[in-house]
This record gives C-alpha cells, sequence and structure tokens, in this order.
C-alpha cells in the first residue's frame, strides 16, 4: 500500500508540475479582473486574501466580470424558470402508455432536486471563474439526507489531466483541516501519531494539508459493479486518510475554450483583454496623479522663508523677503483630464465587449431611439449568435454531466421510479430551453415566415399552392424554436414536404 500511496503523491506532483506554467498568468488575472478568487501557494488556508487597491484602481472590469457571470446565470440557468427539458427521440415514444407521465415526473424530480441543493449558489461563482480564468470546476457529490450537494473549487487549487478525447477524466486537489476535522471525516484509526497526540489540545487549531485525487480505474469492471473512477485522500508523508470511487466522474470541469486537445485548461476573455485591463490601470493611474499635481502642486521655497511651509487655506507662512514670491509651484500641471477620460472611456469599451456587456446590457446600452419589439428581438438574437461556440462547450462540459450526475445519484437512492418496460434500453434526450438557447433558436422563425410569405404569394396565382405546405410540421418547428413544444399534442407521423 505504501507503494501505491507513492505512486499517487508522484501523479499529483507531475499534475501539479504541469499547471505550473498557467498560474503565473491566473495570478495576473487575479489581481487585475478578480481579486477576491484564486489560491496559490502564498496564500493562508482559511485566510482572508487582502485586495491590491494600489493596482486595482478601476472596478470597471471587475464590474464586466459580474455582468456576464450574472447573464450566463440568468440566461443559461436560473433558478426562476424551467431551462431544460427531458424528452425521448423519436417523440412519438411519449405516446405510449405511461411514458409521458414519467418523464415528466423525472423532470420535476430533478428540478425540485437541483433547487433544494446548494447549485445554484456554487454556479454563480462557477460562471466567473469560467469567463475570467477560462477554467472552473466543482464537485457533485450524494448527500447523505437526499439529494446532492456541491463543493465549489477555485482557481490554483485544484489540478487537472484529461483523456486521449481531451476530456477532463482525472482531478486532484490541496485541503486543510485541523486535527479535529480530520478525525470526523476519516476516523482516528488512520491519523498519524502527531496528529493525534493534537487532538488533546483544545485550542490548537493548526492546518494540515490534505491531497486528494480522482482518477480512472484502470481495473475497471462494469459487471462487477467496481468504481469507474478511484477517489483516494492521503498526505505528503506517505499516510493513506481513505480510499474509495466514484461511478461517475462527480467533477464538473468546464472550459471556456481550448487551442489543443491535450490542455488541461482553458483561456477565457480575461486572457484576451489583460494587456487593456492594465492600460486602463495605468491610465488610471496617471489621472489621479495628474488631479493631485493639479490641486496640490510641487511648490519652489524661497531660502528666506522661516520655519515651516503652511500650505493649508488661511496659514501663514513668514518670510523677510518681499520682493520675490516665497512660495511659488515649481512647474505648471496643464494635464487634459477631457481627453484622459475618453481614451479611458474607449478602453473600457473594448474590456466590456470582450466579456459581451454589451449583449447582456443590449437594452439599458442602446442608443437607437423607438425601436419595434421585432427590431429589439432581431438585435438580441444576433448578438446571442457571437456566444454559441462557447455555450456548445458548456453544454457538454457543464450542463450535460451535472444533469446526468444528478439523475444517476437519484436514481441510485431509489427516488426516481422503475422505468417502463418498453422504454429500457432508449436514450433520454435532453433539451435546453434556456433564455439563451431559446434566443439562439428563434433564428430559425426567419425562415419560416419567409417560406410562408412566399407560399402566400404564390397562392394568389394558383390557390392549390397552400395544400404543399404541411402547416402542422412548421408549427411544431416554429413552436420547438421558441421553447414552447410542451404545449404541443405529439403526433403520429410528421409528413416532410
Amino acid at each position: 500500500m505504501k507503494k501505491q500511496i507513492q505512486k499517487y503523491i508522484a501523479r499529483y506532483q507531475a499534475l501539479k508540475q504541469s499547471r505550473e506554467p498557467w498560474v503565473r498568468t491566473w495570478k495576473q488575472l487575479a489581481t487585475y479582473l478578480s481579486p477576491t478568487r484564486g489560491f496559490f501557494e502564498s496564500d493562508v488556508p482559511n485566510g482572508g486574501k487582502p485586495i491590491d487597491h494600489k493596482t486595482l484602481l478601476d472596478s470597471s472590469p471587475s464590474l464586466a466580470v459580474g455582468i456576464l457571470g450574472a447573464g450566463m446565470m440568468s440566461g443559461l440557468t436560473s433558478p426562476a424558470r424551467r431551462w431544460f427539458s427531458l424528452t425521448l427521440r423519436p417523440s412519438q415514444l411519449l405516446q405510449l402508455p405511461g411514458a409521458s407521465e414519467w418523464i415528466n415526473h423525472v423532470q420535476k424530480l430533478l428540478e425540485s432536486t437541483l433547487a433544494k441543493s446548494n447549485l445554484y449558489c456554487v454556479l454563480q461563482s462557477v460562471y466567473e471563474e469560467l469567463c475570467v480564468f477560462g477554467t472552473a470546476a466543482f464537485m457533485v457529490e450524494e448527500d447523505p439526507k437526499g439529494g446532492i450537494y456541491c463543493r465549489p473549487f477555485t482557481i490554483g487549487e485544484y489540478v487537472l489531466d484529461v483523456d486521449d478525447k481531451g476530456r477532463v477524466n482525472t482531478f486532484g486537489r490541496e485541503c486543510f483541516m485541523t486535527a479535529e476535522q480530520m478525525a470526523k471525516s476519516f476516523g482516528i484509526a488512520v491519523l498519524p501519531a502527531p496528529i493525534l497526540q493534537t487532538l488533546k489540545e483544545e485550542n490548537d487549531r493548526t492546518q494540515y494539508k490534505i491531497l486528494q485525487l480522482i482518477l480512472p480505474n484502470v481495473h475497471y469492471n462494469p459487471i462487477q459493479e467496481d468504481f469507474e473512477y478511484l477517489s483516494v485522500y492521503f498526505m505528503e508523508d506517505g499516510t493513506l486518510l481513505r480510499q474509495g470511487g466514484y461511478h461517475e466522474f462527480p467533477v464538473i470541469c468546464a472550459r471556456w475554450e481550448t487551442k489543443t486537445s491535450s490542455e488541461g485548461y482553458g483561456r477565457a476573455p480575461g486572457w484576451k483583454c489583460l494587456g487593456d485591463v492594465k492600460m486602463l490601470q495605468k491610465m488610471q493611474k496617471a489621472k489621479l496623479v495628474a488631479l493631485d499635481k493639479n490641486t496640490n502642486p510641487p511648490v519652489m521655497v524661497s531660502a528666506s522663508v522661516q520655519g515651516e511651509v503652511n500650505l493649508l487655506p488661511g496659514g501663514i507662512t513668514r518670510c523677510n523677503s518681499l520682493t520675490d514670491a516665497a512660495i511659488k509651484p515649481a512647474y505648471q500641471v496643464q494635464a487634459d483630464l477631457t481627453a484622459l477620460d475618453q481614451a479611458m472611456e474607449s478602453v473600457r469599451e473594448t474590456i466590456r465587449s470582450h466579456f459581451f456587456a454589451d449583449v447582456f446590457l443590449m437594452l439599458a446600452t442602446q442608443e437607437v431611439p423607438n425601436m419595434t419589439a421585432a427590431e429589439v428581438a432581431e438585435r438580441r438574437q444576433e448578438k446571442m449568435l457571437l456566444l454559441g461556440p462557447v455555450l456548445q462547450r458548456l453544454k457538454t462540459e457543464l450542463l450535460d454531466p451535472l444533469i446526468e450526475r444528478t439523475y444517476y445519484i437519484l436514481l441510485r437512492q431509489g427516488a426516481i421510479p422503475p422505468t417502463p418496460d418498453y422504454l429500457n434500453g432508449l436514450e433520454m434526450h435532453v433539451e435546453y430551453i434556456s433564455t439563451i438557447a431559446q434566443a439562439q433558436r428563434a433564428s430559425m422563425l426567419e425562415p419560416l415566415s419567409q417560406g410562408l410569405a412566399l407560399a402566400a404569394q404564390i397562392a394568389q396565382a394558383d390557390p392549390t399552392a397552400t395544400s404543399q405546405v404541411n402547416y402542422s410540421r412548421v408549427l411544431m418547428e416554429g413552436m420547438e424554436s421558441l421553447g414552447l413544444q410542451y404545449l404541443l399534442k405529439p403526433e403520429d407521423t410528421y409528413e416532410l414536404i
């Protein structure tokens, strides 16, 4: 066993070494864009992280990050509305006895489970970390009382690795516990002697580093119902604290974009606009210095001045010479603050564009007056298309694994009712009907409307032309593009004309 633990330690150290080139950029991103996030070697465990206000003088970039995070939260996974729907393919299967009722029951069970957990609190921080650092991770675990609970992580706290298809399948992290917490989590029997000695000291709050590694089980045998992924808790001195496993990969690792399929970490808008953010902070510092020199300029003092120079309003400074000014400005400060403000606003606009702030605040920042509702919807759909590639990756790496993991946890807990026999072996399909997903689907309405308009024009010359249009199919496509397919009655067949 000691030899196996040494292999786990070596594996973790290798993952940590491969992560090192990313850490340099993450530290800068944390300093300039998200000062309350990130955990690195120099940070104190369970300690308040100070904000470098000498560097972070302009909060506009942090506000842009908050807008993107809140926009993705409300647009993708809003707790206030339904954002996913379960169905079967083909849809005719829903007409089978009990199929629709079973699907609706599972749908409501998943929604209530997610709502009762801390998922939506965790997702807010996940989206912000994702758009700044390019990588975000949290763990979905089984709650002993039923349902799930989520454990969030911050950048620098964990290490990742991917399989041959570029999917994250290995996760490691560092956590810190006191001796009392370790005894409660792992039991007294596995603790080393120094920690057992610490348990006798009531006021000792020493934090001990614990490593966790989750990796594929190379001896996995589905017939024997083994764990597909191993989970090991150990210490750097080789002490094994706990060994277990998971049937599914429990960590949801989302990445904004990756350059190659072998990269475990991603890049995000924060990477692209880091130079602009640094420039904005430097310009803000220059502006403050100019204002300070303008209101309190450096002065030259005559040698004939007696004592200290009093620069307070109404202050008196005694001087023996009355011919020359005893105190005068060292040089004239004539800063063009208007031009500087305009340049800074241009940089702010660039940063906001990187974080899609104009997409999520379109109505608040709209400069075109008297727009109709149709024009507003069309502009919104056009802007939402810019997020298409990112949303597709989030569907694969965030939403699908989250729903799948929750479903199997509820299945093992016995919360999901037995599947009807005629549905065994069929794949349940998840459709996303969030605000952003609907905005992107709504682009299908325009060709449908144009097609109906063309049929109406031709019908003026040939009334039989409208008989070639399958209006039921057009209605179905239109309702699905608006996310209202649940209002449709399932039909036996749909002709494609």
